[in-house]
């Protein structure tokens, strides 16, 4: 080997030192730790990876065939921290880098696409696992008085959970995979399949800065978390989707403007009935709507925040565009004073019996909205 080869070498060194320097996983438990929790948090990890610690990260991405970058890139966007060197990846580690590369190198994936990939599971299981460990620990070991720490408990609850709940993750993600590529090959055009005309609405607490002064913690908990079951109960009921909850708020889509009306209206009428509750607004609107990661974006789902937050307490608020599609469907009458012509005509008997509506639409005060111009309105209610 020449200087120039031995000077080369080094530097390779260096750079792979460096990079394994940067490569994320997530957190070794019991680093730095020490006793009993150190090494319940061991086995715990065994039992739930199923596997002992074998690699360093640039060993991983050896294994597995990848560039430190990239694996680099992959384990952030699923949300796992910088090690550094040490060694704390399992086999199935190198598998997951394998096969998200593998799709890349198929030309299935772009590069940019599998790192969303990586990083919308990520997102996903890591509140899923963060609120099973919390709700499962807190509801199974305060009312048992068997003289165990809750990490003592916590072992022989996972080992018993795991399988099940695995099973379970499974089934759901598949019977949700199934109902998404469903809405996919039903619409129209390849465009409509990214940016898709939807009824986006959001249902917001009146009121929710002040209960977070006035109730306790645990009192907080339980009303949000009621306000979540009881949204995504109706909504999913109903046939919309639930894309996401902000503690006092929720967002909603319906491929169908009727669909969404009902949603609406029910959770007022729910949330009205429930004396333990907060007066509820909602705003929805209609028009093309931009899907990213499980979410939604662009200019409808501004108008719809926008409503919201103008709208009366236990209101549905909608947008012109919203009252013209009801209208379309024949949900409601494109105009009031026509319906009731029409109705007067029947009960003459010098007209055909007239459309039955599901909901009435009565045209608010127009006002200007920031960054949306002047917006007109609708209060929607049901047809008596």
């Amino acid at each position: 080997m020449t200087a120039d080869d031995s000077g080369a070498a080094s530097r390779d060194t260096d750079t792979e030192d460096e990079a394994v320097s940067n490569i994320p996983v997530n957190d070794p438990p019991g680093v730095g730790d020490e006793g009993d929790e150190n090494n319940i948090a061991v086995r715990l990890e065994q039992l739930i990876l199923g596997a002992d610690r074998r690699y360093t990260p640039f060993q991983a991405a050896r294994g597995a065939g990848v560039s430190m970058d990239l694996a680099a890139r992959f384990w952030r966007a699923m949300g796992f921290a910088d090690i550094g060197q040490v060694k704390a990846l399992t086999e199935a580690d190198v598998l997951a880098l394998r096969r998200l590369a593998g799709l890349v190198e198929a030309g299935l994936l772009s590069e940019a696409m599998a790192i969303q990939v990586a990083r919308s599971t990520g997102q996903t299981t890591a509140r899923l696992a963060d609120w099973q460990i919390d709700s499962f620990l807190e509801g199974l070991t305060e009312p048992q008085d068997s003289g165990l720490t809750r990490t003592e408990i916590t072992y022989p609850l996972v080992e018993l959970l795991l399988p099940e709940l695995e099973e379970f993750l499974v089934y759901v993600w598949r019977r949700q995979l199934a109902a998404a590529t469903g809405r996919v090959v039903r619409a129209q055009d390849d465009a409509e399949m990214v940016d898709r005309r939807l009824a986006v609405g959001f249902a917001d607490l009146v009121g929710f800065t002040r209960l977070t002064r006035r109730l306790e913690d645990e009192e907080l908990g339980e009303l949000v978390e009621a306000f979540e079951t009881t949204c995504s109960d109706l909504v999913a009921a109903h046939g919309g989707r639930l894309i996401k909850t902000l503690g006092d708020e929720v967002l909603f889509a319906a491929d169908d403007a009727g669909i969404a009306a009902e949603i609406g209206l029910r959770l007022i009428e729910t949330m009205a009935h429930d004396e333990t509750m907060p007066e509820l607004r909602v705003g929805i609107a209609f028009g093309t709507v931009t899907t990213r990661m499980g979410d939604v974006f662009g200019t409808t789902v501004n108008l719809a925040s926008r409503l919201t937050s103008i709208a009366p307490k236990d209101t549905v608020l909608v947008d012109q565009a919203f009252a013209e599609e009801l209208g379309r469907i024949g949900d409601a009458p494109v105009s009031e004073a026509d319906a009731a012509a029409a109705e007067k005509a029947a009960e003459e008997g010098t007209g055909a019996p007239p459309p039955t509506y599901r909901f009435a639409l009565q045209p608010m005060w127009q006002r200007p909205v920031r960054g949306l111009g002047v917006v007109e309105p609708w209060l929607l209610n049901r047809r008596d």
